[in-house]
């Protein structure tokens, strides 16, 4: 399995690429909240497309919004459900 920063860099890339983000990689901080004030400012269609880039990217389904809502959070949320996913 990838290490947590390598994971979280290919996260970033995923992100940066499906969402058509005008930011580097570099510019995602980890801990940065990706929706409502104060965040990278993404919408409910990038939280769809990101669902999707997650699931064919990792196999992480996740159909549950509030569950969506938790795993959506920052990076190392999305980061910390893809290795449960591969670790199961």
């Amino acid at each position: 399995m990838e290490d947590a920063n390598a994971l979280k860099e290919t996260i970033k890339s995923m992100m940066v690429e499906n969402l058509m983000l005008q930011l580097t990689t570099a510019e995602i901080g980890d801990d940065q909240l990706l929706f409502g004030p104060g965040s990278l400012g993404l919408d409910s269609v990038d939280a769809l497309q990101l669902v999707v880039a997650l699931d064919r990217t990792f196999g992480l389904k996740v159909a549950d919004p509030a569950v969506a809502r938790q795993i959506l959070h920052s990076v190392n949320t999305i980061a910390q459900a893809v290795e449960q996913k591969l670790a199961a």
